[in-house]
Formats: structure tokens, sequence, C-alpha cells
């Protein structure tokens, strides 16, 4: 019998980054699909069956904040990842509901420990 592994959608402009993201999903269990601009075609569609995203939070065209805004409630929990912290982000996260954020650079261990947290928030 094939195992379900739950999938996490990654959106990360980044390439280099975003397949590091990737591979360390997937070796950890997580089925994951990884996009670079939140204008991709299958992203919305991906993002609503998935149980989890990671998305940057600064990226060209549509930011990651605006992007889990367009998912349809209920939108799977979510994992803000940023490399400019400070209070306008946190103000501007503070609109999407609840959510998990964690700084660039950081540590694998770190951004699966995020994953985890926000997957137990999950209705």
């Amino acid at each position: 019998m094939d195992e379900i592994f739950p999938v996490i959608v990654i959106l990360e402009d980044d390439a280099g980054l975003r397949r590091a993201i990737e591979r360390l999903l997937k070796l950890s269990g997580f089925s994951a699909r990884a996009f670079g601009s939140a204008e991709e075609p299958d992203l919305l569609a991906c993002a609503t069956l998935a149980a989890c995203l990671v998305l940057d939070v600064q990226l060209p065209g549509n930011s990651g904040p605006a992007f889990y805004l367009s998912v349809p409630p209920p939108r799977p929990p979510v994992v803000f990842i940023t490399a400019f912290d400070g209070p306008a982000t946190r103000n501007r996260l503070a609109s999407v509901g609840p959510h998990v954020l964690i700084n660039k650079p950081f540590l694998g261990k770190d951004l699966l420990a995020a994953v985890n947290a926000a997957l137990r928030r999950q209705p």
C-alpha cells in the first residue's frame, strides 16, 4: 500500500533556497511542491489542497501574505520566511491570521520545527 505524505507548498523566489527547502522537506518525510512566483498557474490549486504552506514574505509581484489571503478558506497553516523582519513586516503579517514566522538565514531544524508547529494548529 502506498503511503500518503502531507504536501507542503513552497513559494520562494530564490531558486537555490527553494530547492534546499524542497529537498529538506522531502528528506523529512513530506511531499513538497515548490514555486518561484505567486503568479505560477498551478500554485493556487496546489496551495488550496496543501497541508501547510511555506511562503516568502518579500516576492517580486504578489507578496507571500497577499498570496496567502487569495487562498480560499479554510486556508492551510502557513510558515512565513523573511530576510526583512521588523515592525513593518510583523504588522503586515498580523492581518493574515495565525502563522509562524522565521527569519532567513535559518537552520533546517528550525524550518522543520516551524512546519510541524503550523501543522499542529490545523483545524
